[in-house]
């Protein structure tokens, strides 16, 4: 059954590629971008653009009042250079600052404004790569808890991820946590540095990290939207694995020499705390949930097939 939807963050690299699969389901779509120069990007991607500031409850409320959705898709970041500056692993916490408010105050500005307009489901992204209770095994499934990093520059960030779960849970909605995103647009940043041999291993890089394609986080996310999920579901791809094995990887797809490594002090001093903790202790999460309540399937079932066919050519 075709529904309205309404998608905050359309014109984002995930917003991109899910507006279009809404629309080909045959939803009529409304979604967001900060400024009018997107407008006539959404346009072609088949939605009714609306700019919006997320972090203005008036303004929020306002477009989603007018939009008269059926659920909302809480896609809201700010992390592409455009907003947030270049990237900073070091300072994840000045680096994340606008997303983390927008995780925050921004999910409390879209459930008021849901709830205002009479919506009665949300989706809202959330995230699950190398994440989970540094506890236990290498992969993690909904049930575990997510490593707020107490003490580090990233732990306001997983506050922030916490606040948006639980405001979400709480309204009856789905948080989905996606993977490490990858596909057009998405690590452009980190292709370059691994093509300049600037994203070394660090120590034995035994850390786990799960990866997922747009393309794949797009159609979990209708799923959601169309059989009216609830709770937590990680969306990432089949094969959680160590930074040993995936950058290396990722640097012979980009055709880029072998990544260096460095020792794991010269990392922290170079990079903090998270990055250290990424590649040396991350843990990885299993989408088993997902495919047995969703009945999704990723087009890219691991990152081995997906880094080869986004960097093809």
């Amino acid at each position: 059954m075709a529904v309205r939807v309404f998608v905050a963050g359309g014109s984002g690299v995930l917003g991109r590629r899910l507006v279009p699969q809404l629309v080909a389901r045959g939803h009529q779509v409304t979604a967001t971008t900060t400024g009018a120069a997107r407008l006539g990007l959404l346009a072609e991607l088949g939605a009714q653009g609306v700019v919006m500031d997320g972090l203005d409850a008036a303004s929020v409320g306002a477009a989603v009042a007018a939009a008269r959705p059926d659920v909302v898709v809480h896609q809201l970041t700010a992390i592409s250079t455009a907003h947030a500056g270049k990237p900073d692993i070091k300072h994840p916490d000045r680096w994340f600052a606008l997303t983390n408010r927008l995780r925050t105050e921004g999910t409390d500005h879209l459930l008021a404004a849901a709830e205002a307009a009479g919506v009665r489901h949300v989706v809202a992204q959330s995230h699950a790569s190398w994440n989970g209770i540094r506890e236990g095994g290498w992969v993690k499934t909904e049930e575990d808890p997510l490593d707020l990093l107490p003490g580090t520059a990233a732990h306001r960030g997983m506050l922030a991820l916490r606040h948006l779960e639980d405001a979400v849970l709480a309204a009856g909605g789905a948080a989905l946590r996606y993977g490490a995103f990858y596909g057009p647009g998405a690590i452009d940043d980190q292709v370059e540095l691994v093509r300049k041999r600037q994203y070394p291993l660090v120590g034995r890089a035994t850390g786990y990290s799960s990866w997922i394609h747009l393309d794949d986080a797009a159609s979990a996310t209708v799923l959601a939207v169309e059989q009216k999920a609830r709770g937590v579901f990680n969306i990432v791809d089949d094969e959680p694995a160590p930074a040993a094995e995936w950058l290396p990887y990722l640097a012979e797809c980009a055709g880029a020499k072998r990544p260096l490594r460095v020792p794991v002090w010269l990392a922290r001093l170079l990079a903090g705390e998270q990055a250290v903790v990424v590649m040396t202790q991350g843990r990885g999460f299993s989408n088993a949930k997902a495919k047995r309540e969703l009945g999704w399937e990723p087009r890219y079932p691991s990152w081995r097939q997906g880094f080869k066919a986004a960097l093809a050519g």
